[in-house]
């Protein structure tokens, strides 16, 4: 169970941070100043993740959320990135991709 709450603290963590992400690229896309309410809730998201990043290493250890948190983030904001921002992904950053969340998976099985 404890490595099963920390997994859960861990996704928290990377949604809280995806999200804040999200609000930041909106308000820059937008023109607005670091003190705009997006800019600002999206930091408070990341004052929040870090306590359940607190969580979440009382429960693993920092490589395996690591690696959690790290595979979660990459796929989840290229793909907002692409669906809700327009970016294109062209071959050279899919291979990245894929580099990225093998060297993750090889790290995983360490962990």
């Amino acid at each position: 169970m404890p490595i099963t709450l920390g997994l859960i603290f861990t996704f928290c963590t990377a949604a809280l941070v995806i999200f804040g992400d999200y609000l930041i690229k909106i308000a820059a896309d937008r023109g607005h100043g670091v003190m705009s309410g997006l800019v600002m809730s999206g930091c408070i998201l990341y004052a929040v993740s870090a306590l359940m990043w607190f969580y979440a290493l009382h429960h693993v250890t920092l490589s395996q959320a690591g690696v959690a948190y790290s595979m979660l983030t990459l796929l989840a904001l290229c793909a907002i990135g692409v669906a809700y921002f327009g970016e294109v992904l062209y071959p050279r950053e899919i291979a990245g991709i894929g580099f990225a969340l093998l060297a993750m998976v090889l790290m995983m099985r360490v962990a």
